[in-house]
């Protein structure tokens, strides 16, 4: 399977599992970890990437993502649970979601 096989060329998004999925979603939660795990990362970056980082978490979750790798980092992990945990308390409608 090919990345225009999920989403097509000329597409930005795709709803999966009710979750809007958008390009680079896999790429952005990516870029929000590096900078977690980052010693040198300012406060406020740290935060900003938490919060994106939050958001994106049910998206990967209805892509399968974290059924198929296992993240390394325990403080990762423990922000994807966390996310979670923020998600099953606040859920908002699936495919309205267009941020992640």
């Amino acid at each position: 399977m090919k990345a225009q096989d999920i989403i097509a060329d000329g597409q930005d998004f795709t709803v999966i599992g009710g979750r809007t999925v958008r390009k680079g979603s896999v790429g952005a939660f990516l870029a929000n970890a590096r900078i977690l795990e980052d010693a040198r990362a300012s406060a406020e970056d740290r935060h900003t990437a938490q919060q994106d980082l939050h958001a994106l978490v049910p998206t990967l979750d209805a892509l399968g993502l974290f059924d198929v790798f296992e993240l390394r980092s325990p403080a990762l992990r423990d922000e994807v649970e966390q996310a979670r945990h923020r998600a099953a308390l606040n859920p908002a409608p699936a495919a309205a979601s267009r941020n992640a």
